[in-house]
């Protein structure tokens, strides 16, 4: 009987390796699964209150125009209409809140305009592309372009 006992002891080896295996895997799933996690697909189900709770950032198109109408009329004549202030300059809502306390940053114009307008196969055919390099022989695109009517 000894002998047939240890036939099988590596056998019980391998089983409660397995086991201590399965025992790490679930505590450590436990510790770094958020709760609340594949309740509604694969995403944590408190995630849609948590940002609903974060303070908003963004000031709006309409918020923008109240202090900067001449450029708030130059973009809506122009082919940038659609897009709002945020996109370029990022959120506002502080500096809308106190013009004088924040500053926007001016965006550098050839890596913004670059992220709609650089050559792109996936983009659609009537979607203004360019290779700024042999278009602008090196010179920034505000240059040439006014961003918020970019008509050359």
């Amino acid at each position: 009987m000894r002998e047939s006992w240890r036939d099988v002891a590596h056998l019980l080896r391998l089983a409660a390796l397995f086991a201590v295996g399965i025992l790490a895997f679930l505590v450590l799933r436990a510790i770094f699964v958020p709760a609340g996690f594949g309740e509604l697909g694969h995403f944590r189900s408190g995630a849609m209150g948590d940002n609903a709770a974060r303070p908003l950032s963004y000031a709006g198109r309409t918020t923008c125009a109240d202090c900067h109408d001449q450029e708030a009329a130059t973009l809506a004549g122009s082919a940038h209409a659609r897009i709002g202030c945020e996109s370029c300059h990022g959120p506002l809502a502080t500096h809308a809140a106190d013009p004088d306390a924040v500053t926007p940053t001016l965006p550098v114009a050839t890596p913004l305009c670059e992220r709609c307008h650089a050559e792109l196969q996936a983009r659609p055919a009537r979607q203004p592309q360019v290779d700024p390099g042999p278009h602008a022989d090196g010179a920034d695109c505000a240059d040439c372009h006014q961003p918020h009517d970019p008509t050359p």
